[in-house]
């Protein structure tokens, strides 16, 4: 039977497979290119998710998981002195600093989903997820870094960031709708100067008709008193 999604389309076998070798372990596939760029494509989703994340909402008031308290807690037991606002990458890799988060790692498993998966860190908090600011770390060491990033403020930095080009945005955006509305105006207080220097010229010309009517009435009672005159001689 085809395995089918919500909209009742079939699903691609390849598709299915590439799903089920993702609920995989890592230990259970060798060094498969087509795996690892599934988890390449999926971990980067993620972090495009998150990266959007804490630039709309202010981190300090973050959730990522249900045991978030407990993860920090026993992160900072664990690592106290550890900085997280720019990583050292032997701090992660190193075989002691290995050595250090297994056992760490491992008290999440079954307690947080996918604990072990492979996710994309950043080693700069202040920076975005660029190819020299990103190591690969397990989901649970991801989790513990960024909640500690968040809660203590180094995460506030991208937030204020993006913030701050939002607002420059629509404040350049306003002055431009302001301009076009000026220009607008202008166009139109000329339109009416116009229209009034039509009218008032159209009533020059009246006045100039009327008066020329005028003076041809008073010649005419001109003449008609001359003749009158005439008769009464």
């Amino acid at each position: 039977m085809a395995a089918t999604s919500g909209t009742d389309e079939p699903v691609s076998g390849e598709l299915v497979s590439v799903a089920h070798a993702l609920s995989l372990p890592a230990e259970s596939y060798g060094n498969d290119p087509d795996i690892e760029m599934a988890w390449a494509m999926r971990a980067m989703q993620h972090a495009e998710v998150y990266y959007k994340l804490i630039s709309s909402v202010d981190p300090q008031f973050l959730k990522l998981t249900k045991v978030d308290d407990q993860i920090y807690s026993e992160f900072r037991k664990n690592f106290e002195t550890l900085r997280i606002d720019v990583l050292d990458p032997e701090e992660l890799k190193s075989e002691s600093a290995k050595e250090k988060w297994r056992p760490f790692c491992l008290k999440f498993n079954g307690i947080v989903e996918d604990f072990n998966y492979g996710t994309l860190l950043r080693l700069d908090c202040s920076q975005g997820y660029t190819e020299e600011n990103t190591i690969f770390a397990p989901r649970i060491q991801f989790f513990a870094i960024e909640i500690a990033r968040n809660r203590e403020g180094c995460n506030k930095a991208v937030y204020i960031s993006v913030q701050d080009k939002e607002g420059e945005k629509e404040v350049h955006n306003g002055g431009e709708k302001r301009a076009d509305n000026g220009e607008e105006e202008n166009t139109k207080n000329r339109g009416e100067k116009g229209a009034d220097s039509g009218e008032e010229k159209k009533e020059g010309i009246n006045r100039e008709d009327k008066t020329d009517k005028g003076g041809e009435k008073e010649k005419e009672a001109d003449k008609e008193i001359n003749k009158s005159g005439e008769k009464a001689m």
